[in-house]
C-alpha cells in the first residue's frame, strides 16, 4: 500500500484493486485543498479504476530508458515490476505537489546534489549520461519517452535557503529537469529542442529558463513548478484533464481535448488570456512541425488545487518531421491529423477564441516574425558547429514549410 502526500500533507492511501486495477481512499480528515487533483475531489466514496493507475498517479511515470533502467535495477528485488512498483520507487520525487511513500513512512525528499555548471560543461565527458542515471534515477518521478531526470543543484538549493520565506521540507527537492537523447536515433535533438523553445520564446509565450550543454548532447530546464519558498505548484497535464492514461495520449482533437477542456478547468480571470496562448502554441507546433505536441504535452498550474487554474509554461516542442518525414499533427484537427493550413487555424482561432480575423492574423504574423529570427540564429550556430549542419538545415527547410502552410493566408 502506498501513502499519497499533496503538498507534503498526508491525504489518502493507493493500493492494487482486483486482478489489474487500483484504488485510492482519502483519509478522513483531509481537507479538501488536500485533494490529489482537479479531476479527483475529497470525497468519502474511493476512487477506483478497472485497469492501471488513475491518471493523475501515472502522469509522471517515466518511460522509455529510464523505466527500463529502474526495471533492470528493482524487477529482481520485487519480484515483479509493473505500474504500482514504479510509483513506489520515483514517488519521493516528482514533478508537481503530489508525493508517495510506504504506508507508515514519513516524506523524505532529499533529492542528491548535482552541479547544473557541470552538465552544461560536459566534465565527465561521456561517462556523464551514465553517471546521472546511475545516481538520479530513482528521484526522477517524469514521463516521457527520451531519458529526462530530476537533479538538484547545489546553488539553487542555497539560494531557496536563503529565502525570507518559512521553507517546506521539500525545498531539498529537485530543482531543474535535464534531459538527455538516444544520439543514434534522434542526433541533435538537444539543440533542436533549444531553438524550437527560442521560437516560444520570441512568441511571447511563458518559457521557463533553459540551456544548452556545450556539447549540445543535454538540455537543462529550470522547473516551472518550483516556488520561492521551495514548495511545488500543482501541475496536471491534458492525459489527466481528459480522464485518460498515458497509451491514450495521441487520442483526442486540438478543438475538444485541449481548448475546450482547458476553459472547462482554467478557474481564473486570465482564462481568454491563456486561450489565446494555447492558440498559439498549437499553431507554433503546426508551423514548426512538432508531431508530437500529443495531450502530455499540455498542462496546467496552480497554487490551489480549488482556486485558479492558468495554463502551463511551454516544454517538450521539438521539430520531429527531421526525423520522421512523414509525420503529422499528434492530435486531430477538423477531423485529420494532416498538417494544419493557415485557413483551418484562423478558423480554429475565430471559433474557440471568438477572436476577429484580424486579431487571429496578428498572431499567425507574430509567430513568422519570431521563426525568422530564430532561423537567423539558428545559421549562425550552423557556422559555429559543423556537426548541427544536416539536423540544422533540415529543420531551417521544414519551418519554411511550415510557415508557408501553416501561417501564410494568401
Amino acid at each position: 500500500m502506498i501513502k499519497v502526500w499533496t503538498d507534503a500533507v498526508e491525504a489518502g492511501l493507493f493500493d492494487r484493486h482486483s486482478t489489474r486495477g487500483s484504488s485510492f481512499v482519502y483519509l478522513p480528515e483531509t481537507a479538501r485543498a488536500r485533494a490529489v487533483s482537479v479531476t479527483m475531489p475529497v470525497r468519502l466514496p474511493s476512487w477506483d479504476v478497472q485497469f492501471g493507475l488513475p491518471p493523475i498517479f501515472e502522469m509522471n511515470l517515466p518511460e522509455g530508458v529510464l523505466r527500463e533502467r529502474l526495471r533492470l535495477a528493482f524487477a529482481k528485488a520485487t519480484g515483479t515490476f509493473d505500474e504500482f512498483d514504479l510509483l513506489g520507487i520515483v514517488g519521493r520525487s516528482q514533478v508537481g505537489r503530489i508525493r508517495y511513500t510506504g504506508q507508515k513512512e514519513q516524506l523524505q525528499e532529499d533529492v542528491p546534489f548535482q552541479s547544473v555548471d557541470e552538465i552544461l560543461a560536459q566534465r565527465r565527458g561521456g561517462d556523464l549520461f551514465r553517471y546521472l542515471l546511475e545516481k538520479f534515477a530513482s528521484f526522477s518521478g517524469i514521463s516521457g519517452v527520451q531519458p529526462k531526470i530530476l537533479v538538484r543543484d547545489e546553488g539553487a538549493s542555497a539560494a531557496l535557503g536563503k529565502t525570507t520565506h518559512r521553507l517546506s521540507e521539500s525545498y531539498r527537492g529537485a530543482t531543474h529537469i535535464v534531459k538527455f537523447w538516444e544520439q543514434n536515433e534522434y542526433p541533435q535533438l538537444a539543440a533542436n529542442e533549444f531553438f524550437c523553445l527560442r521560437v516560444a520564446e520570441k512568441c511571447g509565450l511563458d518559457v521557463p529558463p533553459y540551456r544548452l550543454a556545450e556539447d549540445a548532447l543535454a538540455l537543462v530546464i529550470d522547473r516551472f513548478d518550483l516556488r520561492s519558498d521551495g514548495t511545488y505548484r500543482g501541475f496536471e497535464d491534458f492525459c489527466v484533464l481528459n480522464a485518460r492514461r498515458t497509451e491514450e495520449k495521441y487520442r483526442g482533437s486540438y478543438e475538444t481535448s485541449i481548448m475546450k477542456r482547458f476553459a472547462e478547468f482554467a478557474n481564473s480571470p486570465h482564462v481568454g488570456e491563456d486561450l489565446e496562448r494555447l492558440f498559439t502554441l498549437i499553431v507554433l507546433n503546426c508551423a514548426l512541425r512538432n508531431g508530437d505536441a500529443h495531450l502530455k504535452n499540455f498542462g496546467i498550474v496552480y497554487d490551489d488545487v480549488q482556486g485558479e487554474a492558468r495554463l502551463s509554461p511551454v516544454y517538450d516542442v521539438v521539430t520531429t518531421s527531421v526525423y520522421l518525414p512523414k509525420d503529422s499533427m499528434a492530435l486531430t484537427l477538423n477531423g485529420t491529423t494532416k498538417w494544419a493550413s493557415a485557413k483551418e487555424l484562423q478558423r480554429l482561432g475565430e471559433t474557440r477564441l471568438g477572436s476577429t480575423p484580424a486579431r487571429v492574423q496578428k498572431i499567425l504574423e507574430r509567430i513568422n516574425a519570431a521563426i525568422a529570427n530564430t532561423s537567423n540564429e539558428l545559421r549562425a550556430y550552423i557556422k559555429d558547429h559543423s556537426d548541427f549542419e544536416d539536423i540544422g538545415n533540415r529543420m531551417l527547410h521544414e519551418w519554411e514549410q511550415g510557415v508557408a502552410l501553416s501561417l501564410k493566408t494568401a
